[in-house]
């Protein structure tokens, strides 16, 4: 007899939700509030990747389900889902390649992540050719039935240009590659007033030696630096006309001519010894709020720096003209005169608007050079601060032209400065502030953008100099903000959470220096411990990887309304200040500066209410930009490798899965050794020790192992890189 139908209505069951992360392996992960979900790629339900979306279990029993998992071996440990409903599209455009099958032209998406081919009508674009790289907006989602549709909106280039692969990373990112023609007008009738800059109140700093030190590929310097000596309340080297007023100044007898924030120090410091300027372009000059100008680089909110090019947040004519402070031009800047002493101690600081001539523009090669030919390091260690100076000096007044083409004025600041940052860096590192080494990898391209080779850059004596001085310069405008009650975008970085730090310490005691570091300071963050894990690592061969997975277990900083502090820097109060061409909450901190210094305007109560979406919004464009100039780096890098297959490289182990090894080169290029070629034998993957053991030999393969392995296959268009062992 057959069973009636009840029609009892069921309660509405709520499902779980959150964002569809795929993998190029064509499945995905859905982390929601009940717990991280695996996705086989047959149960996506037409879900792109970044789409939210609610996922309903699968039963535990499933054969389709565990065949998926096993087979897709990466579903280990999670529990099967399949995507239930599509709550929000992530995309209404997709990049791919365009291939005329009559009568569709079909896009295939160059974002691996993206499982479907879009269907378009040849008939409404025969014009693109077969092959080239195209923009579709989506007209119809896939489903089980029907496939997706769209309209190529945008012919991108021809097939095998060496550019469209950083093009495809643009659109995949969303990035606004083009201005307003309002925000260009607005730029193009932008003028330098020099004389109306002093009226209003800015002070004139012309004759003060100042200078740059920026990449040697930069094209915008929006951070210039000057030093002189403070003896006796007075600066010593002043320029002329500017002696009278540093001298007020630093005795805080007198108020300098002009608005002028004043500030005491944080660290207990003796008798001024120095004075340290930070000189950062005055771009609110040109951005009001709410013009043209700053709608398009609010919509942006940072610049991007790919592999190829620069997406800027403001067009050139401020970029790389009004605001860049080049040498030999008048320029408008938001100055921070830091007074340290001789340790290095912030004793006290003013912050004011200024005009400012820069004097040279240097590089970080030339600076480092210069560093280690004056050898103001092993001076400073000995003597100090004044005889290092002396040191440098003298060795810049034997050469004609100073070392590296530098003038001998501008290399006696440079070891001095040097010598201030190493002790500056020693006060935060004493304060709990905590220093990871870092590799960043840049591939150089020729003139038709092809990857021809690749720099690695690390930390250096020359970029450790700007840092500190930036480091110091965004403290004390954000103590200057926040002692003021004052609205502004704070750069907040939280203690890393206790479970992710516990999760790092069966991996690291691996390591026998671990043995030596007391695990349960380490697990509650406490920074002498991170320190203390980081230090006994330097010079070995996990080195880097104790770093990057240090790096990872921290969390992330971003852009708050709100004076949270900054854990990694072991600072109470942080803003970004010194990088207003290229970051829009720095915009946001000269303009709430400069209604400190000026006062409020009609549009300030505007301002104010806007920074909590703010920060969310640059917070979220600071992620998209960095993450587009990583996946164009390493487009470009996997390129360089095409030609390097079968070639042997020494790596290490840094990341291990149950498919397999993840290996990283000495030049950052990170790839996938499979399961089985590391043998014949079956191999059991410990998730705990993230390190797979051999069953017949009881081979172990852990992390920060070093290895000989063989390029095996590289692929530019996903990124990947497949090796063997050697």
């Amino acid at each position: 007899m057959a069973r009636s139908r009840s029609h009892t209505r069921r309660p509405a069951r709520s499902l779980p939700r959150g964002v569809l992360l795929m993998h190029a392996g064509g499945y995905g992960f859905v982390r929601t509030a009940e717990g991280e979900w695996f996705i086989p790629a047959a149960k996506l339900g037409g879900a792109f990747d970044g789409d939210t979306v609610e996922v309903a279990p699968l039963p535990a029993a499933s054969s389709k389900a565990r065949r998926a998992e096993r087979r897709e071996g990466a579903g280990a440990g999670r529990p099967a889902a399949r995507v239930a409903r599509v709550v929000e599209r992530a995309h209404e455009t997709v990049v791919g390649r365009y291939e005329v099958a009559d009568p569709f032209g079909v896009v295939i998406p160059e974002d691996p992540r993206i499982p479907y081919d879009i269907f378009t009508q040849r008939a409404e674009a025969p014009q693109v050719p077969d092959g080239a790289l195209v923009r579709v907006r989506i007209t119809g989602y896939p489903s089980r039935r029907t496939a997706a549709t769209g309209v190529v909106e945008e012919v991108l280039g021809e097939a095998d240009e060496p550019r469209l692969a950083v093009e495809s990373v643009i659109a995949r990112h969303k990035l606004a590659a083009r201005f307003s023609d309002a925000a260009l007008a607005q730029a193009d009738q932008a003028r330098l007033d020099v004389l109306g800059a002093v009226v209003r109140g800015y002070r004139d700093l012309r004759g003060r030696l100042t200078f740059t030190v920026d990449p040697v590929d930069a094209r915008d310097f929006d951070d210039a630096l000057s030093l002189e000596r403070v003896e006796g309340g007075r600066v010593t080297d002043a320029a002329p006309g500017e002696g009278a007023e540093a001298e007020a100044g630093a005795s805080g007898s007198d108020a300098p001519a002009g608005p002028v924030l004043c500030g005491s120090g944080w660290e207990g410091a003796g008798r001024p010894a120095w004075r340290l300027g930070v000189h950062i372009a005055d771009v609110s000059a040109y951005v009001p709020w709410g013009s043209a100008l700053d709608l398009d680089a609010r919509e942006r909110g940072t610049s991007a720096y790919l592999v190829d090019r620069v997406i800027p947040m403001l067009p050139a004519r401020l970029s790389d003209d009004l605001c860049s402070l080049v040498p030999g031009r008048d320029r408008l800047a938001m100055t921070a005169d830091l007074f340290l002493d001789e340790a290095g101690r912030i004793a006290r600081f003013e912050l004011y608007p200024a005009v400012i001539r820069s004097d040279a523009r240097l590089d970080y090669g030339r600076v480092q050079q210069a560093l280690e030919a004056n050898g103001a390091e092993g001076a400073a260690a000995e003597e100090g601060f004044a005889s290092a100076a002396a040191e440098a000096a003298g060795a810049a007044e034997g050469a004609a032209d100073g070392v590296a083409g530098i003038a001998s004025a501008v290399l006696e600041r440079l070891g001095a400065l040097d010598v201030l940052a190493q002790r500056r860096a020693e006060l935060r590192r004493a304060a709990g502030g905590i220093d990871f080494p870092s590799a960043e990898a840049k591939v150089r391209l020729d003139a038709q953008g092809r990857a021809v080779g690749v720099d690695v850059r690390r930390k250096t004596r020359a970029t450790a100099l700007v840092e500190e001085a930036m480091l110091l310069a965004n403290e004390a405008v954000a103590r200057c903000l926040r002692d003021a009650g004052c609205p502004a975008l704070f750069r907040v970085h939280e203690r890393p959470a206790a479970d992710s730090l516990s999760a790092l310490t069966p991996l690291l005691a691996e390591f026998d220096w671990f043995a030596r570091i007391d695990p349960a300071r380490f697990v509650l963050a406490e920074p002498s411990a991170l320190q203390a894990a980081l230090a006994a690592s330097r010079g070995r061969v996990e080195e880097e990887l104790v770093g990057n997975l240090l790096l990872r277990a921290m969390k992330r900083a971003d852009y708050r309304p709100a004076c949270e502090g900054h854990y990694g820097l072991a600072s109470a109060a942080y803003a970004h200040f010194t990088s207003p061409i290229r970051r829009y909450p720095d915009l946001v901190v000269h303009r709430m500066l400069k209604s400190l210094l000026f006062g409020r305007t009609e549009l300030h109560d505007q301002q104010a209410a806007a920074l909590p979406w703010l920060g969310r919004h640059c917070s979220r464009c600071e992620r998209e930009a960095e993450a587009a100039a990583r996946e164009s780096q390493e487009i470009k890098l996997v390129e360089l490798m095409e030609g390097q297959v079968g070639q042997a490289f020494s790596a290490v182990v840094s990341g291990v899965a149950p498919y397999g090894l993840y290996v990283r080169l000495g030049n950052t290029a990170e790839g996938l050794v499979p399961i089985r070629q590391l043998g014949r034998e079956y191999f059991s993957f410990d998730a705990e020790l993230r390190r797979l053991v051999g069953q017949d030999t009881g081979r172990i393969w852990r992390l920060g192992q070093r290895v000989a392995v063989v390029l095996a296959r590289a692929d530019a268009r996903t990124a990947t890189l497949d090796f063997r062992l050697a």
